[in-house]
């Protein structure tokens, strides 16, 4: 099969959609597939919309060698991808693994929202987010197939967009398989991540001012643009991981930590929160008294090494593997 996936970013850009598109291109090459990968270039450095009709005109260009289209994102090259695809008849799955409305408003108005609470209460829209949620609907509702990261989010999307169930999919994360992790140092907790506002780090930042304040020990360590290996080596050598997003769905960096068996906090408003109940310390992203007593709980050296134990125990793997024969069982009932 010719399998064109269309990415924003792509090594040696990092990232989740890069590592992503990097691995899953892999994977369908060691099975025979002849896979293209359409990555942003120029069109990173242009406006919004017209590095869309860029990109898609670069999609038409690639459809006639394609037989299945996999898009990475909503809107970057989601749109183009499913409008290219709707008109050529051509199978485009999207995997749907964040909101860019939702994050798009928080990040212009600096107004920190939860992502339900978003949907049932925002003000009106300018114009800007009219024509955004206009085009996000419609990729939404266009594609041949949905795949999400979580069964929270596929119920969630389903419910406000009136999308058809039956197209739609869940295709989890890469989970890694054990690595362990090493004793940590210093009672660091780590972030990894885009520094963007609905990340909710002034409130995180504040927590740990407090505990700084009060002789705790406990230590904030914020980390971006660093390559999988050394996230991953950042990972094993830190004492907890920390994500308190207002929102979240499916965070990779929380996932990485569990290789490593290295305990976390995560907002409770969080696709991950079912299938990791009981593993993590899951706050209310609103609360600061809730995020600091999260750190204190596992400052316990008791409550540290029972979380540890825990996460020791869990031995659900996701491989790239698994990962592409779910696109390609997506692909065959579409």
């Amino acid at each position: 099969m010719r399998i064109l996936i269309c990415t924003g970013v792509y090594p040696p850009d990092i990232g989740g959609p890069a590592k992503y598109a990097k691995n899953l291109a892999e994977e369908f090459s060691r099975r025979g597939h002849e896979v293209r990968v359409l990555a942003y270039r120029f069109e990173k450095k242009i406006p919004a919309g017209i590095r869309h009709c860029f990109y898609f005109l670069r999609v038409l260009f690639n459809l006639p060698a394609s037989d299945y289209l996999i898009a990475l994102d909503m809107f970057s090259t989601g749109f183009p991808a499913v409008l290219a695809g709707g008109i050529f008849g051509k199978k485009t799955v999207l995997r749907v693994g964040g909101d860019f409305l939702w994050e798009t408003y928080m990040e212009s108005t600096g107004n920190l929202i939860g992502i339900k609470d978003f949907y049932a209460k925002h003000p009106p829209f300018p114009l800007k987010f009219k024509i955004i949620a206009l085009l996000q609907k419609f990729t939404l509702q266009n594609a041949s197939a949905l795949a999400f990261n979580s069964r929270w989010q596929k119920n969630f999307f389903e419910e406000i967009y009136r999308l058809n169930q039956k197209e739609n999919r869940v295709v989890e994360n890469f989970y890694p398989e054990k690595t362990g992790g090493a004793e940590a140092k210093r009672k660091n907790f780590l972030f990894a991540g885009r520094k963007t506002k609905f990340k909710n780090l002034k409130l995180l930042h504040g927590v740990f001012e407090e505990l700084k304040a009060e002789g705790s020990g406990a230590e904030l360590e914020i980390i971006d643009n660093l390559s999988a290996e050394e996230l991953r080596e950042k990972i094993k050598n830190s004492y907890a991981l920390a994500t308190v997003s207002v929102s979240d769905f499916a965070p990779n960096f929380i996932i990485e930590g569990l290789g490593a068996d290295k305990p976390f906090i995560l907002t409770k408003e969080c696709g991950l929160a079912e299938k990791l109940e009981g593993l993590g310390v899951f706050v209310d992203p609103f609360d600061k008294k809730s995020v600091k007593e999260a750190v204190l709980f596992l400052m316990d050296e008791n409550n540290y090494n029972e979380r540890r134990e825990r996460i020791a125990r869990f031995g659900f793997t996701h491989s790239w593997r698994d990962i592409a024969d779910e696109f390609l069982s997506v692909y065959k009932k579409v």
